[in-house]
């Protein structure tokens, strides 16, 4: 787990629900429950600060604050993680073709970002989704292009125009990998063993924002293994998460020596 995903993490997981703000003290310490260094999180902070997604803030302590671009994302985010119930479609699609970028590497992050929304790659410069995403007006404007979008039912079948889009049998292989370690992983009581693998568990499905769009029970194939995926990432991150939280309010209580005496109780 890289310092960056992990504090995104932690963020969107537990601090934005505490107010969007921890100490950075308290962020090093719990980044550091996951083995990550204190020199690793603090360029992690200040990196994604740079990027807009953090701003310093003062509070008797020097700690870190979720920007309102931070806030939307998160939240954004943390409707899809949670979001396990197959949802209704009205069976149209949102097609999106946006300017041509010269840049390789613009070109890239700007695919990584649409295929973050759930849009998958259709045609040379052309994007396909089965809902349309609130985040993708703002995703293109940082791209600096221009798009064009529409609304449309595909005429063909559904599940041929799938299968081109989006690779449903490593999707399914992945959604099954994901359930054989999270069975293996067990369920720590102890809130630093929470902790750790909730944020590990969370951090595994997290990756699915990624490569799994969301697409409707219609086009999917019979037996999906991304159902039984989601029902059991929310039995266990529910299970973990009262001790999960104790170990975060411990940190966040301003005396992380009672986080380390918690662990070793």
């Amino acid at each position: 787990m890289h310092a960056r995903s992990a504090l995104f993490d932690l963020y969107g997981d537990h601090l934005l629900a505490r107010g969007g703000w921890a100490p950075i003290s308290a962020v090093v310490g719990l980044l550091g429950t996951l083995d990550i260094s204190a020199p690793a999180v603090r360029t992690a902070v200040s990196r994604v600060v740079r990027e807009g997604w953090l701003e310093p803030v003062e509070r008797d302590v020097r700690g870190y604050a979720a920007t309102a671009q931070a806030r939307d994302r998160l939240a954004q985010a943390h409707a899809r993680i949670y979001r396990t119930e197959a949802r209704e479609w009205d069976g149209h699609w949102h097609i999106v073709t946006v300017d041509r970028i010269a840049d390789r590497n613009a070109r890239a992050r700007l695919a990584q970002s649409l295929g973050y929304l759930g849009y998958g790659h259709l045609a040379a410069d052309t994007w396909v989704a089965p809902r349309e995403s609130p985040e993708l007006p703002a995703v293109l404007a940082r791209a600096g292009v221009a798009r064009h979008a529409f609304r449309a039912q595909h005429q063909g079948q559904a599940r041929a125009l799938v299968g081109q889009v989006w690779d449903l049998e490593g999707l399914a292989a992945a959604y099954q990998r994901f359930a054989d370690a999270a069975r293996e992983a067990g369920s720590p009581t102890d809130p630093r063993g929470a902790f750790a693998a909730r944020s590990a568990l969370v951090h595994a499905w997290r990756l699915f924002l990624f490569t799994d769009p969301g697409l409707p029970d219609e086009v999917l194939p019979p037996h999906w293994p991304g159902r039984e995926a989601a029902a059991l990432f929310d039995r266990q991150a529910a299970e973990l998460m009262p001790q999960a939280s104790a170990w975060v309010d411990q940190w966040l209580s301003g005396n992380p020596a009672a986080g380390a005496q918690a662990s070793r109780a």
